[in-house]
């Protein structure tokens, strides 16, 4: 009986291996096999979905001007009233929060004991246009976009900006230009940085430095989107009419598709195999590969 359990577990064990490699050659799973779970509806402006190492899930509604705090198997609550329109949210590995404020033209970071400050508010003395989406390197190097959505009473900054903000506070401009940086992400080694054009509909790549900085911008997928992430093989998953999902080449894998189109999406639960959509609802969906974080 001994002998046979262990050959049985070594035959488990080479079968989830045989499993794994065959997910890597292809890239992706089927998803259309992959049943998708709606969980609550009602956020008008859902954006900025973020999973805290904590267990729980948070996301920005902002037209109602709330984040609010999902912990799987309960009802969504609302963590933060008068958000400033929050948008995009993410985490550094110290489990602080960091919000971009759209109303308020401004990206804020949130300590763990709830404390906030604003980490850029002004490029050369002049107000930033409407910070969108936020991703923060493992090492503390910070990117966020700076489109603008909702006409302003008065405009400061005569371009769309792309921006690096290093672990010191030094805020630099990776890219001016005309047409709208949307969702940002990295790849899982921190060493590109992704970037969802909307006006021109492609997703664009840099080059990123162990001192931050970015270089040979390039696009990779003739895709609009809004909400961008990768998961640990590098795959890119695209809040696109759905979720459309590329290998790292630029190669269309396949497509998630719930009921209601989503603008952002965020890896979760403790093994990170859970992709969570958010647009006027909340739903998420497992996957066979697990998501990619820096934090």
């Amino acid at each position: 009986m001994k002998l046979k359990m262990q050959y049985d577990l070594r035959t488990g064990l080479s079968l989830r291996l045989i499993l794994l490699a065959l997910t890597s050659i292809l890239g992706a799973q089927d998803f259309t096999q992959s049943p998708i779970e709606e969980i609550a509806t009602g956020f008008s402006g859902g954006e900025g979905p973020v999973w805290s190492r904590d267990g729980y899930l948070l996301f920005s509604d902002y037209d109602a001007n709330r984040i609010y705090k999902y912990v799987p198997g309960k009802t969504p609550e609302v963590y933060r009233e008068g958000s400033n329109g929050a948008n995009g949210n993410t985490m550094d590995r110290q489990g602080r929060l960091y919000t971009c404020e759209y109303r308020s033209r401004r990206v804020t970071r949130t300590g763990r004991d709830g404390r906030i400050e604003v980490i850029a508010e002004k490029f050369e003395g002049k107000r930033l246009n409407a910070p969108n989406d936020i991703v923060v390197r493992r090492d503390g190097h910070i990117y966020f976009s700076d489109p603008l959505y909702t006409p302003l009473d008065h405009r400061d900054l005569d371009f769309f900006g792309l921006y690096h903000l290093t672990p010191k506070g030094h805020l630099e401009a990776i890219s001016r230009t005309q047409t709208r940086p949307n969702g940002v992400t990295l790849s899982p080694n921190g060493k590109i940085l992704y970037v969802a054009d909307t006006d021109q509909k492609k997703i664009l790549a840099y080059d990123l430095d162990r001192h931050g900085r970015a270089s040979h911008p390039r696009a990779i997928i003739d895709s609009g989107a809004d909400g961008i992430r990768t998961d640990q093989q590098g795959n890119l998953y695209l809040a696109s009419r759905g979720v459309q999902v590329y290998s790292p080449q630029g190669k269309l894998l396949g497509k998630i598709q719930p009921r209601d189109n989503p603008r952002n999406i965020a890896f979760g639960d403790s093994d990170l195999r859970t992709l969570y959509m958010i647009g006027p609802t909340l739903y998420r969906v497992r996957l066979d590969i697990p998501g990619a974080l820096q934090y």
